[in-house]
């Protein structure tokens, strides 16, 4: 079906929309990323979706025709850890690099994979490089106990650029929840996936369910998928699609979280990394309990 008769489907607003089966959600999204369709269409499809939201169905086969189109890294040894880091810092470092690190400690291969969705922010990929993780130049395979980086551009040019759609409209769309849930591999992976709101949750989870993942997933520090070093979490996690409670959420905040910098630059960012890795600063407990938790579900994957 072409991509007009999609857009009437879901361009009725929120309660007229009639949502898509997995097929359809397939298809439409394929033609996306296949660029058979114009860029006024794609941005009719971005703002529909936007208005209506994604059922975990069309996530399902948003996925579907993604998984049929990335370039994907190869089975190597481990379950490969999947990363997804699209929105760096805000007030707080971005902590993700760290994560990727202490993973890679316990002999886990890791992937962490992303794109500037905003120019101002410091992502990992800053941090990465600081820390002599470059960007691939090409998709290979990554070794038990390596941190290795990848642009979007390099899994799907295509994806990049429904991405950079949000730069002209100024809103999210759906390859922005696409990103936080695909695996980008031929083998087993676990994917490190996080919200902010938490009606994403039951979606994201939903889809996890639908789609036969792997995955770990909690509410991220500002968009990341790294737990918040000041907080308890409520941690879920899912093997081959099924679902169990992992951690419940606790509240209260910590005031201070040792060595963790006030500033959000690259330096200090590093800075802090690098003592927690040399065991100068203690690892934040709720980190090293994700990193607990993503080991345990890698020896499932």
């Amino acid at each position: 079906m072409g991509i007009s008769q999609y857009i009437k489907e879901i361009g009725r607003g929120a309660r007229g929309a009639r949502p898509l089966t997995r097929e359809q959600s397939a298809d439409l999204f394929g033609q996306v990323l296949d660029g058979t369709v114009t860029d006024l269409e794609i941005g009719g499809f971005c703002l529909a979706m936007r208005i209506k939201g994604e059922t975990p169905e069309e996530m399902a086969g948003f996925l579907d025709a993604t998984h049929a189109r990335l370039t994907l890294f190869p089975a190597a040894g481990r379950a490969l850890v999947v990363l997804p880091s699209y929105n760096g810092a805000r007030k707080l470092p971005v902590l993700t690099p760290l994560l990727a690190m202490l993973l890679a400690r316990e002999g886990l291969p890791v992937l962490v994979h992303g794109s500037a969705s905003e120019s101002s922010r410091v992502l990992a990929s800053n941090v990465l490089a600081a820390l002599d993780v470059p960007a691939l130049a090409a998709v290979r395979a990554i070794a038990d106990g390596e941190v290795a980086f990848a642009s979007t551009e390099l899994l799907n040019p295509a994806l990049k650029k429904l991405l950079d759609v949000r730069r002209v409209v100024g809103l999210r769309n759906p390859g922005h929840s696409v990103v936080k849930l695909m695996r980008p591999t031929a083998g087993p992976c676990v994917v490190v996936a996080s919200y902010t709101h938490p009606a994403y949750a039951t979606v994201m989870g939903d889809t996890f369910a639908l789609t036969g993942t792997t995955a770990l997933l909690s509410r991220g520090l500002e968009g990341e998928v790294v737990s918040d070093p000041r907080r308890t979490a409520q941690i879920d996690g899912y093997v081959r699609g099924a679902r169990q409670e992992l951690q419940a959420q606790q509240a209260g905040t910590l005031a201070e979280v040792p060595g963790l910098p006030t500033e959000i630059d690259i330096a200090s960012t590093v800075h802090y990394t690098r003592r927690v890795l040399a065991g100068e600063l203690p690892v934040p407990e709720a980190i090293a309990t994700q990193v607990a938790h993503i080991r345990q579900l890698a020896s499932h994957a």
